[in-house]
């Protein structure tokens, strides 16, 4: 049974840093294409960072860059998205998603529609 489990949210205040983890199972993420997302209340959710297994490229939405950091460990099976220098408008829940084109796809990564597997989300609150 393919699975992602995502943990690591939380309530934190700004300029705070938590680090997200996705755990898959039923499949191995090296071979996947791992995308986080978010949605906040009364928005759209919307493409947060993205890596690809071909060549570990990575991709981020501007508002994230330099605080943002995706990473894999295939040893665990699970794909972090470290937040560091986190704003109250990164506050949403989070989600991660398996997209079976491993090599990635380029700026299509933020369409959600080509993903395969997602997780139920984590809660993240930045809020002093």
């Amino acid at each position: 049974q393919v699975q992602l489990v995502e943990s690591g949210g939380g309530l934190v205040q700004p300029g705070g840093s938590l680090r997200l983890s996705c755990a898959a199972s039923g499949f191995v993420v090296d071979y996947y294409a791992i995308g986080w997302f978010r949605q906040a209340p009364g928005k759209e959710r919307e493409g947060v960072s993205c890596i690809t297994t071909y060549d570990g490229s990575t991709y981020y939405t501007d508002s994230v860059k330099g605080r943002f950091t995706i990473s894999r460990d295939n040893a665990k099976n699970t794909v972090y998205l470290q937040m560091n220098s986190l704003k109250p408008d990164n506050t949403a829940v989070y989600y991660c998603a398996a997209d079976s084109y491993p090599w990635g796809r380029g700026s299509s990564w933020r369409d959600s529609h080509v993903y395969d597997y997602w997780g139920q989300g984590t809660q993240v609150t930045v809020s002093s």
